[in-house]
């Protein structure tokens, strides 16, 4: 069942009809499902290419999730090059090393607890691929602003074809990184069930412009905050279904 999202234009909501079952189940998962289901998650929380874990923006959404999940902890970190001479991101596939140790140290500190892997922009690709290649177990990974499209016009759902982990897209309506009629394409060839929620009018950090605010009929604080709503009620469904299945 699709989750309530605020009111959109005419032109927004076409688009949003051909997105359409908002959730798939998975035709396989490699998520491992144990009684630490019913434990409190555990979420690590990766950056995009552009600002560190202190970035306003993270620390934003730091709370917002913390407050919607309430989890035992939202972990962030930064990747070596944020603090090191490059003034730009590497590739994706570079860091994933990096992001998977990580990754290990938390679940190591909190084995009996489900893990979630959140990222924004590039850091969504990376917990991706972490997903994807590694045995890590994690429940659930959710994408705040997944950067489908590269910069030369290039898709970039490799990775995205090759998970089988639960996975929940967070998107703006205006985000070109990512027009929402071709997530729709990549999200009905997915294996893992998947999700969608949609910020009207926002862009790539869901940014909303203020002649477009009066059309949404709330604050942009509202529409994040709704966001977060959004993202806990995919994860519970999947831990509480998980639960259910496995008891």
């Amino acid at each position: 069942m699709a989750s309530k999202r605020p009111r959109s234009t005419e032109s927004d909501e076409q688009v949003v009809q051909q997105c359409a079952p908002m959730i798939r189940r998975a035709e396989s998962s490699s998520v491992k499902f144990n009684n630490y289901n019913h434990n409190p998650l555990v979420v690590v929380f990766a950056h995009g290419a552009g600002a560190p874990s202190t970035s306003e923006w993270m620390t934003r959404w730091r709370t917002l999730l913390a407050n919607a999940l309430n989890p035992v902890e939202v972990v962030t970190f930064d990747y070596p090059y944020i603090s090191g001479r490059r003034k730009a991101a590497p590739d994706a596939e570079k860091l994933v090393g990096f992001h998977l140790e990580f990754v290990r140290k938390v679940a190591a500190k909190y084995p009996e607890h489900p893990l979630i892997l959140i990222g924004k922009s590039l850091g969504s690709r990376v917990s991706c691929m972490v997903a994807a290649e590694n045995d890590i177990g994690a429940l659930a990974v959710v994408c705040l602003g997944y950067p489908l499209k590269a910069k030369n016009g290039a898709i970039r759902d490799e990775t995205l074809m090759k998970l089988t982990t639960p996975i929940m897209f967070v998107q703006g309506s205006n985000d070109n990184f990512c027009p929402l009629k071709l997530l729709e394409v990549v999200r009905q060839k997915l294996k893992s069930l998947n999700d969608l929620h949609v910020i009207e009018h926002g862009d790539h950090s869901f940014q909303i412009a203020k002649k477009n605010l009066e059309l949404t009929g709330m604050t942009h604080e509202e529409a994040e905050q709704r966001a977060a709503e959004s993202i806990a009620m995919f994860v519970s469904r999947i831990k509480n279904e998980n639960v259910s299945l496995y008891e």
